[in-house]
């Protein structure tokens, strides 16, 4: 069916006018949000907008760094991650995809930048930007809030307003009324993490004076990323053209035609295109740029089902409700920064990952085809080594629907995998192959552990597929030996500790289901963590094959002893199924809890994170690294000794340290959503340590009240009246009014409701903690 010629004649409607009643701005949840926490320093957050869960993510972006020259890696990409860095005065350009606080990157599609006096179609240096299109901006002027963005570009006095509904991005640009002429500029071979190369073809329509469609696919992360687009104009073109930066040798008959001004067909590897309007009548331009990983027909229809007849301050005030809505799962009382971290965090949880379907459930699979989404909505970037920790478990809390949903994407991308994998880290259709661990099991086994009403038996299926892939590193020589051996894998430490917790949850998925064959193997496979344990020193190190352990293996060190983004002396604690069994593999309770201890109070000399990417001092805790995930569920690990309490001292300690209501307010790439879920759990006062299991080990609140809303509508209200620094202990807990002395809740109970009562102290109760039979979860006894 061919959308194009209805589209053309109903391009008018999407600028009809609606009236809006707006509700006072003052109070409501949205307004606690602030975007620009951790766009400074590690955090990796953007400030721009839009919707929950949403497919469109409009932004600025502040600089052009590439991430390779020539083959080589230019380290300062690093910091552009998300596009934006608070520490910049230039802005390049507002484009409309981007990943949220990931430590590696991609995206940036569709950059448009407005434009008044002479046309300039390069993007200029931040030391001369009047030498390109980009602009200085003054944070004076600078508004971000949830499903909101507005700058002043100060070069051109022009005036940017920005939202977004789930599949559009909406541009509200005011010119200067001196200006006889306005324009916009579209460059096609923007991109972050860019690359000479990178944008494989692109190409751009005029199909009226008020419609543009056109597509690009890039080649970087996600290895092959079609991105479709429809751009409506609130005024007719005035005239337009463009520029080929990268133009092909071979024309062919195209050149009978002046393709560079006002033709409407362009295309080309590194596209940048100009349109002009005129500026007499009105001095206001609005956009609607919808996207589909489909096709332009995909984003037209996206186009006319989120945008038609509604002018940007309807569709503002729309998101910005969508986003009231989502975010009053949660009351709290607390100071205003402690409010804005918490909806800020709250708010980081649902960006990614990010809806990757079209309105009508069509969306682009693994397999490059494109399927229909029946019976769930599709979604896409899945951080895995990341979000397996705490942002799925959050969701499966809060957002259940979205995380089943999640988990059926998995599925279907194992579905259209050729190698019958899970995702490891995908986005927009793609395997990423980033990080270690085949975490997608935890997401499976957590989710099916929770009541999500998915098949179970296909997700043991490709549970199973997955953990006995040799696409997996070492994994042939992990079901041998028992371990990854270092000769043959340069993280077979880690990778040993990881792949010992996946086989766990599959294990615990296969024994709920009553699969007894795979659940017995995978038993066994979960206590593999014990080969690479050294008996010398109590530590994890790395193994050969022939049974040696690495001799002279330095604990502190990240770089080339056998662990990936982390030390011996973090992972060492990665056994979070087996808490009594890791005990023992460091000579019992007493030297564990000396080396919380130690870990948690030491000083981590310099050398040992200077020259590491994604590790500041901010990051750490002692020799702690909270900015880095496969320490998150250390601090909870005091439940299973005599000194729970110190789980209560740890975590409040690094909440105050981590997590600050201000631009660099984040020690550590918010990783889609996992610093930040994180923060919301420990707020509540409990951690899932083992996702998986039904249990969230127990430590203190952060705020004297909080009450969860369920989607079932029953109310999770934690109380803890005086919490404060001062007084961070828990002498004692009620749960529905009863004496509760276990160091655990279980997820059935929150489920149904609860009220958690927290008597707080400024002493810690060291009898709480004794009894045996109040511990957490270990898949062996102690």
């Amino acid at each position: 069916m061919n959308l194009l010629k209805p589209a053309l004649i109903a391009t008018l409607a999407l600028f009809t006018f609606i009236p809006v009643h707006s509700q006072s701005e003052r109070h409501r949840l949205s307004d606690w949000v602030n975007p620009l926490i951790g766009t400074a320093g590690m955090g990796h957050t953007f400030p721009g907008a839009c919707a929950p869960f949403g497919a469109v993510q409009l932004s600025p972006d502040t600089d052009t760094i590439p991430h390779n020259v020539n083959g080589r890696y230019q380290p300062r990409a690093y910091d552009y991650c998300a596009g934006y860095r608070y520490e910049d005065n230039t802005i390049v350009g507002f484009s409309h995809t981007h990943l949220s606080g990931t430590g590696h990157s991609d995206l940036g599609d569709i950059l448009i930048q407005p434009q008044t006096g002479s046309l300039r179609l390069n993007p200029g240096t931040a030391n001369r930007p009047e030498d390109g299109y980009r602009s200085r901006f003054s944070h004076t002027s600078e508004k971000a809030k949830a499903g909101y963005y507005e700058i002043m570009l100060s070069d051109d006095s022009i005036r940017v307003q920005l939202t977004a509904t789930q599949h559009v991005g909406i541009h509200r640009y005011t010119f200067p009324g001196s200006q006889q002429e306005a324009r916009f500029i579209l460059d096609l071979g923007h991109g972050i993490y860019n690359y000479d190369g990178k944008v494989l073809w692109s190409s751009l329509r005029v199909e009226n004076d008020t419609l543009l469609t056109g597509y690009r696919i890039t080649s970087g992360w996600a290895r092959c990323n079609y991105t479709y687009f429809a751009i409506a104009l609130s005024k007719p073109l005035k005239s337009y053209g463009y520029h080929d930066r990268k133009k092909a040798d071979y024309q062919g008959f195209w050149r009978r035609f002046d393709l560079y001004h006002d033709f409407p067909e362009m295309a080309g590897r590194n596209v940048v295109a100009y349109f002009n309007f005129d500026n007499a009548s009105s001095n206001e331009l609005t956009l609607k740029v919808a996207l589909s990983a489909v096709s332009t027909e995909g984003a037209l229809r996206n186009l006319h089902a989120e945008a038609a007849g509604k002018d940007f301050d309807a569709l503002c005030e729309q998101t910005r409700r969508q986003w009231d809505a989502e975010l009053a799962a949660i009351d709290c009382a607390g100071t205003d920064s402690q409010k804005q971290m918490l909806y800020t965090s709250l708010y980081h949880t649902m960006i990614n990952p990010s809806i990757y379907m079209d309105t009508d459930r069509r969306y682009r699979g693994l397999d490059g085809n494109v399927h229909v989404a029946e019976g769930f909505d599709n979604y896409t970037i899945f951080s895995l080594w990341d979000t397996y920790r705490a942002l799925h478990p959050l969701l499966a809390l809060l957002k259940p629907k979205q995380n089943a949903d999640m988990v059926r994407s998995m599925l279907a991308h194992q579905q259209q995998s050729v190698h019958r994998l899970l995702p490891v880290w995908s986005l927009m259709g793609n395997e990423g192959w980033c990080m270690t661990g085949y975490h997608a099991v935890s997401v499976l086994a957590d989710a099916l552990a929770k009541g999500a009403d998915i098949d179970r038996r296909a997700a043991l299926e490709a549970m199973t597929a997955t953990a006995n892939s040799k696409r997996m590193p070492g994994i042939e020589a992990y079901r041998q030996l028992g371990y990854v051996p270092y000769d043959r894998d340069a993280t077979a430490a880690s990778n040993t500790l990881e792949y010992a917790y996946d086989d766990w949850a599959i294990y615990a998925a296969a024994k709920a289901a009553g699969e007894t064959a795979a659940a017995e193997e995978f038993a066994k496979r979960a206590l593999s963590y014990r080969n690479v344990y050294n008996p010398q020193s109590g530590f994890a190190c790395p193994r050969y094959a022939d049974g040696q352990f690495k001799e002279g293996m330095d604990p502190y060190q990240t770089y080339n002893e056998g662990f990936i983004e982390g030390n011996s002396w973090n992972f060492s604690f990665h056994v979070p199924h087996d808490v009594f069994g890791m005990m023992r593999m460091m000579g019992g309770e007493k030297v564990f809890r000396q080396r919380l201890d130690e870990l948690f109070s030491m000083d981590l000399p310099e050398k040992y994170y200077k020259d590491n990417e994604d590790i500041t001092a901010d990051c750490l805790v002692g020799g702690y690294v909270h900015g880095n995930e496969p320490s998150h569920h250390i601090p909870y690990l005091y439940a299973w000794t005599a000194e729970p309490w110190k789980t209560q001292h740890w975590v409040r300690t690094i909440m105050n340290r981590m997590y600050r209501s201000d631009i660099r307010g984040l020690g550590g790439n918010d990783d889609c959503g996992q610093m930040s879920a994180w923060y919301i759990f420990s707020a509540m006062g409990f951690y899932p340590v083992c996702p998986g299991s039904d249990q969230y080990v127990l430590g203190a609140p952060y705020l004297p009240f909080m009450s969860i809303t369920l989607p079932n509508g029953r109310k999770v209200v934690i109380r803890a009246e005086g919490a404060s620094d001062r007084r961070r202990y828990v002498k004692s807990l009620r749960v529905n009014g009863q004496p509760y002395d276990k160091l655990y809740i279980s997820h059935s109970t929150l489920a149904e409701g609860c009220t958690l009562d927290f008597e707080m102290s400024d002493k810690p109760n060291r009898k709480r903690g004794l009894n045996a039979a109040a511990k957490p979860y270990s898949m062996t006894k102690d």
